[in-house]
């Protein structure tokens, strides 16, 4: 069995974008992480230390982001996603930034998905 657990709609402030004038100033992003536990044990008996801690996720992901600028959603999604896999127990992260920046759309987007590698 595998539980899916998911983070949605995230809202961080963020050093963002491809020129000098954008990033001077903090981006709202939101962002949609979605993860599997390494470790997925039948019965979690309602104790947070058999599965993974969502909130930890969330300030852990906040404080990466505000970290130091970022020109490219796309590195900020790649990055993300390693470090989560990196610093949790994870066997996968789908990760999805979205960016408010085009007058005429609703938000631009990217997602990546990646798996751990354990020996």
């Amino acid at each position: 069995m595998d539980r899916l657990i998911q983070i949605k709609g995230l809202a961080v402030m963020v050093n963002i974008g491809a020129s000098d004038e954008e990033r001077s100033e903090p981006q709202r992003l939101l962002l949609d992480v979605s993860f599997v536990a390494l470790s997925q044990p039948e019965e979690l008996n309602d104790d947070l230390s058999t599965t993974i801690d969502y909130h930890a996720v969330s300030v852990y992901l906040e404080r990466e982001c505000q970290a130091h600028p970022w020109q490219l959603i796309e590195t900020l999604a790649d990055k993300l996603s390693e470090r989560l896999l990196t610093f949790f127990p994870l066997l996968w992260v789908e990760f999805t930034v979205r960016k408010f920046i085009l007058p005429n759309a609703e938000c631009v987007a990217v997602t990546v998905k990646k798996e751990a590698h354990y020996s």
